[in-house]
């Protein structure tokens, strides 16, 4: 899975959301600036990724001298999945189509049901994983499992 640099910044931006909310903040809204130097994010850029948030309903947003951004509603309502798909669209593509509309024949056949088994095993991570689990630096019990396992530090495709 290849995530866009786009949809990193979004994370990085929400998770910054979701510490503010959570150290008492979430009545004050932060500003793009804010979140930009935070996680030293391109600030235009930012401002780009925060309003396909807010368009998403992840996100609400204030003008003004007072005005910046909060999350839409409660941190642990927010997954991961929902924030890359608000940013880069459904979480797993092949050739521009979702996998069950992709067909194979002969030998390949058997391709579909990869892609479909590898969304479900990204599912089973991304819509589990909270906005809250983050801020919090405490991942779910599933993830920390998947981690401990030193093969999956391995990375064959870049040594």
């Amino acid at each position: 899975m290849r995530l866009s640099a786009r949809v990193d910044y979004a994370l990085r931006a929400a998770a910054e959301l979701a510490a503010a909310a959570a150290s008492g903040a979430a009545g004050h809204p932060v500003t793009a600036v804010q979140l930009a130097e935070a996680q030293q994010i391109p600030p235009k850029f930012l401002e780009n990724i925060l309003g396909q948030l807010r368009r998403s309903g992840i996100i609400r947003s204030q003008r003004g001298p007072d005005g910046g951004y909060w999350l839409a509603k409660p941190a642990d309502q927010i997954t991961l999945a929902d924030i890359i798909r608000a940013i880069d669209g459904p979480l797993l593509g092949v050739r521009g189509e979702r996998p069950e509309h992709v067909g194979y024949n002969g030998a390949a056949q058997s391709l579909q049901e990869v892609w479909i088994a590898l969304r479900a095993s990204e599912r089973s991570i991304l819509e589990e994983v909270t906005l809250a689990h983050i801020a919090a630096g405490e991942l779910p019990p599933t993830v920390q499992r998947l981690t401990s396992d030193p093969k999956a530090w391995d990375s064959p495709a870049y040594s």
